[in-house]
């Protein structure tokens, strides 16, 4: 029953991810977005990851599908970071 619960919270965590990247990458302004709330969530997705890579080399439990959204959405923030830093750039060729 965690596991669902694990799922669950990823995914919609994730489903707001690709939300963020597309008004971000509209907005062409990094205004109003934190480099540091991407880069404090990227990193709690990786330890994230790396809980469950513990869990599975100490034979608490095996590789799930929970993997697949944890990668997912660690991909999407890094896309996140990616566009903050575009659109960093867009604004400092405005001013």
């Amino acid at each position: 029953m965690e596991n669902i619960f694990e799922v669950l919270m990823v995914v919609c965590f994730g489903i707001s991810w690709p939300l963020n990247i597309v008004k971000a990458w509209r907005a062409k302004t990094a205004k109003g977005s934190s480099i540091l709330f991407y880069f404090f969530i990227w990193t709690g997705y990786l330890f994230g990851l790396g809980s469950k890579a513990i869990k599975v080399l100490n034979g608490i439990e095996t590789p799930g599908y929970v993997w697949f959204f944890y990668i997912l959405n660690t991909l999407m923030v890094f896309v996140g970071i990616i566009v903050y830093f575009r659109n960093l750039c867009i604004d400092k060729k405005k001013n």
